[in-house]
Protein backbone atom coordinates (compact mmCIF):
# COMPACT_ATOMS: atom_id res chain seq x y z
CA UNK A 1 0.00 0.00 0.00
CA UNK A 2 1.15 3.13 -0.82
CA UNK A 3 1.36 5.95 2.37
CA UNK A 4 2.26 9.73 0.71
CA UNK A 5 5.75 10.87 2.29
CA UNK A 6 3.70 13.63 4.28
CA UNK A 7 2.05 11.09 6.54
CA UNK A 8 5.28 8.74 6.97
CA UNK A 9 6.22 9.02 10.36
CA UNK A 10 9.68 10.83 10.50
CA UNK A 11 12.81 9.10 11.81
CA UNK A 12 16.04 10.12 13.61
CA UNK A 13 17.09 13.42 14.08
CA UNK A 14 17.55 15.38 17.24
CA UNK A 15 13.89 17.55 16.35
CA UNK A 16 11.78 13.90 15.75
CA UNK A 17 13.55 12.74 19.32
CA UNK A 18 11.14 13.94 22.28
CA UNK A 19 11.76 15.68 25.27
CA UNK A 20 12.07 13.94 28.66
CA UNK A 21 10.41 16.99 30.66
CA UNK A 22 13.60 18.82 31.41
CA UNK A 23 14.69 21.97 29.08
CA UNK A 24 17.10 20.95 26.77
CA UNK A 25 16.65 17.44 25.97
CA UNK A 26 18.32 14.28 26.66
CA UNK A 27 21.69 13.96 28.86
CA UNK A 28 23.90 11.36 27.81
CA UNK A 29 26.23 10.62 31.07
CA UNK A 30 29.53 10.03 30.38
CA UNK A 31 30.80 10.00 34.07
CA UNK A 32 29.66 9.83 37.46
CA UNK A 33 30.98 10.71 41.04
CA UNK A 34 29.20 8.35 43.67
CA UNK A 35 31.88 8.95 46.10
CA UNK A 36 30.63 12.36 46.15
CA UNK A 37 27.42 11.57 47.11
CA UNK A 38 28.02 9.18 49.43
CA UNK A 39 30.92 11.33 51.30
CA UNK A 40 28.85 14.77 50.97
CA UNK A 41 25.50 16.19 52.04
CA UNK A 42 24.21 17.84 48.73
CA UNK A 43 22.89 21.15 49.40
CA UNK A 44 22.11 22.99 46.00
CA UNK A 45 22.99 21.54 42.41
CA UNK A 46 23.84 23.93 39.27
CA UNK A 47 24.19 22.79 35.58
CA UNK A 48 27.57 24.35 34.19
CA UNK A 49 29.12 24.12 30.78
CA UNK A 50 32.96 23.10 30.02
CA UNK A 51 35.52 24.58 28.04
CA UNK A 52 37.18 22.26 26.23
CA UNK A 53 39.96 21.16 24.01
CA UNK A 54 38.86 18.70 21.14
CA UNK A 55 40.82 16.02 21.70
CA UNK A 56 39.05 16.25 25.28
CA UNK A 57 35.62 16.12 23.79
CA UNK A 58 36.70 13.25 21.89
CA UNK A 59 38.08 11.31 25.00
CA UNK A 60 35.00 12.31 26.77
CA UNK A 61 32.66 10.64 23.70
CA UNK A 62 34.91 7.70 24.83
CA UNK A 63 33.52 7.44 28.19
CA UNK A 64 36.82 6.49 30.52
CA UNK A 65 36.54 9.49 32.49
CA UNK A 66 36.84 9.49 36.63
CA UNK A 67 35.57 12.75 38.75
CA UNK A 68 36.59 10.95 41.73
CA UNK A 69 39.24 13.40 42.80
CA UNK A 70 37.52 16.48 41.10
CA UNK A 71 36.46 19.46 43.25
CA UNK A 72 35.71 22.76 42.26
CA UNK A 73 37.58 26.44 43.06
CA UNK A 74 36.24 30.04 42.50
CA UNK A 75 39.64 32.11 41.26
CA UNK A 76 39.08 35.72 40.19
CA UNK A 77 35.50 35.18 39.91
CA UNK A 78 35.95 32.35 37.69
CA UNK A 79 34.55 28.83 38.58
CA UNK A 80 37.44 26.57 37.64
CA UNK A 81 37.25 22.35 37.82
CA UNK A 82 40.63 20.81 39.20
CA UNK A 83 41.43 17.02 39.26
CA UNK A 84 38.77 15.92 37.03
CA UNK A 85 40.87 12.96 35.08
CA UNK A 86 39.86 12.99 31.03
CA UNK A 87 42.53 10.41 29.41
CA UNK A 88 44.41 11.64 26.57
CA UNK A 89 42.76 10.83 23.35
CA UNK A 90 44.81 7.63 21.93
CA UNK A 91 44.27 8.93 18.52
CA UNK A 92 45.48 12.41 19.31
CA UNK A 93 49.13 13.60 18.27
CA UNK A 94 50.83 16.40 19.24
CA UNK A 95 47.65 18.91 20.20
CA UNK A 96 46.46 15.94 23.05
CA UNK A 97 45.73 17.27 26.04
CA UNK A 98 47.11 16.67 29.85
CA UNK A 99 44.62 14.50 31.45
CA UNK A 100 44.09 16.32 34.78
CA UNK A 101 44.60 20.14 33.80
CA UNK A 102 42.15 22.47 35.41
CA UNK A 103 39.17 22.94 33.22
CA UNK A 104 36.96 26.41 33.41
CA UNK A 105 33.32 26.10 34.09
CA UNK A 106 30.51 28.26 32.52
CA UNK A 107 27.80 29.61 34.81
CA UNK A 108 25.68 32.62 35.25
CA UNK A 109 27.35 35.61 37.20
CA UNK A 110 24.83 35.34 40.16
CA UNK A 111 25.80 31.43 40.69
CA UNK A 112 29.45 31.63 41.15
CA UNK A 113 28.38 34.70 43.57
CA UNK A 114 26.03 32.13 45.47
CA UNK A 115 28.65 29.51 45.04
CA UNK A 116 31.50 31.44 45.81
CA UNK A 117 29.75 32.96 49.21
CA UNK A 118 28.62 29.26 50.57
CA UNK A 119 32.14 27.40 49.79
CA UNK A 120 33.40 30.20 52.31
CA UNK A 121 31.67 28.69 55.27
CA UNK A 122 33.54 26.25 57.39
CA UNK A 123 32.56 22.20 56.54
CA UNK A 124 31.16 23.32 52.57
CA UNK A 125 32.90 22.40 49.70
CA UNK A 126 31.89 22.51 45.59
CA UNK A 127 32.67 18.78 44.09
CA UNK A 128 31.63 18.07 40.70
CA UNK A 129 28.49 15.26 40.79
CA UNK A 130 28.59 14.43 36.39
CA UNK A 131 29.84 14.91 33.27
CA UNK A 132 27.34 14.59 30.23
CA UNK A 133 26.38 15.55 26.87
CA UNK A 134 23.33 17.33 26.49
CA UNK A 135 22.39 18.65 23.22
CA UNK A 136 25.83 17.86 21.82
CA UNK A 137 27.09 20.08 24.23
CA UNK A 138 29.51 18.99 27.49
CA UNK A 139 28.01 20.15 30.77
CA UNK A 140 29.25 19.10 34.00
CA UNK A 141 26.59 18.76 36.93
CA UNK A 142 28.10 20.28 40.33
CA UNK A 143 27.02 20.40 43.78
CA UNK A 144 27.35 22.63 46.81
CA UNK A 145 27.88 20.28 49.66
CA UNK A 146 28.81 19.51 53.38
CA UNK A 147 31.11 17.06 54.11
CA UNK A 148 29.31 14.12 56.55
CA UNK A 149 30.20 12.65 59.47
CA UNK A 150 31.23 8.88 59.73
CA UNK A 151 28.14 8.45 62.05
CA UNK A 152 26.40 10.24 59.36
CA UNK A 153 27.27 7.86 56.80
CA UNK A 154 26.59 5.08 58.57
CA UNK A 155 23.24 6.14 58.99
CA UNK A 156 22.52 6.65 55.59
CA UNK A 157 23.72 3.09 54.65
CA UNK A 158 21.33 1.91 57.43
CA UNK A 159 18.59 3.66 55.59
CA UNK A 160 19.56 2.33 52.66
CA UNK A 161 19.80 -1.37 54.06
CA UNK A 162 16.43 -0.74 55.33
CA UNK A 163 14.41 0.56 52.32
CA UNK A 164 15.96 -2.32 49.96
CA UNK A 165 14.82 -4.85 52.70
CA UNK A 166 11.42 -3.43 53.29
CA UNK A 167 11.11 -3.18 49.45
CA UNK A 168 11.96 -6.97 49.28
CA UNK A 169 9.47 -8.04 51.68
CA UNK A 170 6.70 -6.25 49.72
CA UNK A 171 7.80 -7.55 46.69
CA UNK A 172 7.56 -10.81 48.39
CA UNK A 173 4.30 -10.71 49.62
CA UNK A 174 2.61 -9.25 46.17
CA UNK A 175 3.86 -12.75 45.00
CA UNK A 176 2.14 -14.63 47.35
CA UNK A 177 -0.78 -13.04 46.80
CA UNK A 178 -0.99 -13.23 43.45
CA UNK A 179 -0.14 -16.69 43.35
CA UNK A 180 -2.45 -17.70 45.85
Amino acid sequence: MYVPKENQPKKGGAAAQGKDGEKGGKRKIVAQNKKARHDYAIIDTFEAGLVLMGTEVKSLREGRTSLTDGFVQIDRGEAWLHNAHIPEYHQGSWTNHSARRKRKLLLHREEIDKLEAKSQETGHTIVPLALYFKDGRAKAEIALARGKKEYDKRQTLREKQDRRESDRAIAAAKRRQRAG
